[in-house]
């Protein structure tokens, strides 16, 4: 065994996508170097896997440079390299606009940053990570990139093309998850639906999910960022028949204006968006659907705003995330007039959320009095926190349970929900 002397600090910025990439690189690291957390400030070497999504999120990833670089000239970092989306997209200017960055790296450039500080790639460590994430829960990338052309997003340009990871080292990953004590697996891609085209021809992803149902130890598996277009109906079938998937699914519609959707480039319409998500609720009653839309794209009308809300009251999704349209130059919407002013974009985000927070606290309130299945992500104060099959970590509802006796963390109990409000649920545990 190599004697462990540096330090290396993973800054992880984005999604958990960029964090499965951390992950992956510090268990390659984990037998040269002792790996701390982020907030961690003691560390030789630090390495920062930026976002390079949206504007505010490019904003963070500069500033958390600029941070470790101000610390660098203080000497208390020897070495500053920088990786991730942000670093990929902007790979020419990075170097000339920012000084004393030891190496700037893409997306797809491991081999790279192990070998620049002294680390030999090991093949053996393949599927397994340096999890990051509480231990009972872990995400699952099936494939990189994205083949869609949607005119917002630079994920594509960023990301390239869609690439499936094939089944046989989904499931040896997953399984090496479950020997970790993870329970909850979180599927994540730029396009879960498409998994399975470049390697099988066609969409797999069911038979990925099924295969992954057999994994001793695994309880819950969940779905993320599911495209609308050529969405596969059989996972629904599973969903409602295997009770390891969770009846919960991420599907960002982004709109439901026909001629908006259009020149998003989504590839379906309004009727076939409304027909998907009438199909999702009678294939699977009871499934909890999470959605992203977005504002102010560029030549909104308060008209066709006005429609998606109305779409959002029918449709009572049980999340919602919205964004305020943001320029990302390279993209075929960058060539639009950014015509929507930022104070009606802000105007429709508040509209939006607020009649969320009333269909939130209204699909809440139908929870009181049940009893679900709750899995306890922590200890806070007073409460024990866990989530139901219907919330995801992170970005979804909680339950705060009251219990004379301690819970254990990572462990399911049966919860009756006594009190609900907008975003959290209240309950005990029950025999």
């Amino acid at each position: 065994m190599m004697k462990k002397t540096k330090k290396v600090n993973v800054i992880t910025l984005g999604c958990s996508k960029n964090l499965v990439d951390s992950e992956v690189l510090m268990r390659q690291l984990d037998h040269r170097y002792e790996i701390l957390s982020d907030s961690d400030k003691e560390a030789e070497i630090v390495v920062i896997n930026t976002c390079g999504f949206i504007g505010d999120a490019k904003e963070e990833s500069i500033d958390t440079i600029l941070s470790a670089v101000e610390a660098k000239k203080a000497g208390k970092i020897e070495k500053v390299l920088v990786t991730g989306c942000l670093s990929e997209r902007y790979k020419k200017e990075l170097p000339h606009e920012i000084d004393h960055v030891d190496g700037f790296y893409g997306v797809n450039d491991l081999p790279k940053i192990l070998q620049d500080l002294e680390v030999n790639y090991k093949k053996e460590l393949v599927g397994e990570r340096h999890l990051t994430t509480p231990s009972h829960y872990a995400y699952l990338k099936v494939s990189e990139g994205c083949d869609r052309s949607c005119s917002f997003c630079a994920i594509p340009l960023i990301r390239g093309k869609h690439v499936s990871e094939p089944e046989e080292k989904l499931v040896k990953e997953a399984s090496f998850l479950a020997d970790q004590g993870v329970k909850e697996v979180l599927l994540i891609a730029q396009d879960l639906t498409y998994y399975g085209i470049d390697l099988y021809g066609k969409r797999t992803i069911a038979r990925l999910v099924e295969k992954l149902t057999h994994i001793d130890g695994i309880e819950w598996i969940r779905l993320h960022y599911a495209y609308p277009a050529g969405f596969p109906e059989e996972l629904l079938q599973l969903m409602n028949e295997n009770p390891k998937v969770c009846k919960y699914l991420d599907i960002p519609l982004q709109h439901i204006n026909d001629r908006i959707l259009k020149s998003m480039k989504r590839g379906l319409g309004s009727a076939g968006t409304r027909k998907l998500v009438k199909t999702m609720k009678e294939k699977v009653p009871g499934v909890a659907l999470r959605t992203t839309l977005i504002v102010g794209y560029p030549g909104e009308t308060e008209e066709e705003f006005e429609e998606l809300l109305q779409f959002v009251r029918e449709s009572e999704f049980d999340r919602l995330g919205v964004f305020q349209y943001s320029e990302e130059e390279d993209t075929s919407a960058y060539n639009l007039e950014d015509d929507v002013p930022e104070a009606v974009k802000q105007d429709r985000f508040e509209r939006l959320m607020e009649l969320q927070q009333d269909i939130s606290l209204a699909l809440n309130k139908k929870r009181e009095g049940k009893v679900f299945k709750t899995i306890i992500d922590r200890k806070e104060g007073e409460f024990f926190v866990g989530r139901t099959e219907f919330d995801s970590p992170e970005v979804d509802n909680e339950v705060l349970i009251t219990s004379k006796t301690p819970l254990q963390v990572g462990a399911f109990y049966n919860v009756l929900i006594n009190r609900a409000d907008f975003f959290d649920l209240y309950g005990k545990v029950v025999e």
